[in-house]
């Protein structure tokens, strides 16, 4: 195999070595409509669930729980973030 045969191979593992998820994003949103929603399918199916709690917790547990990050939030003990701020930092 020469040089020649060689660089198109090379060019496609640098892309995939550096492209970024903002990249990948912006080629992801130039599919068509039912190609998005089968990606879309497939990787939130590579998450499992993503609302599964490191720990069981129950109904009265939970509730318990959301009542007080609410009076948290209200008396300014935390403060909420956006959901942009919030997807910035899951992506640093």
């Amino acid at each position: 195999m020469g040089l020649n045969s060689t660089l198109p191979i090379l060019r496609k593992l640098v892309y995939i070595l550096f492209v970024t998820i903002d990249q990948i994003a912006a080629e992801a949103l130039r599919l068509p409509v039912k190609e998005r929603a089968l990606l879309a399918a497939s990787l939130w199916e590579s998450l499992g669930d993503p609302f599964q709690v490191a720990a069981p917790i129950d109904d009265t547990e939970a509730a318990a729980l959301a009542l007080e990050r609410d009076r948290q939030l209200d008396c300014g003990e935390t403060k909420g973030i956006s959901h942009e701020e919030l997807m910035a930092r899951l992506r640093q």
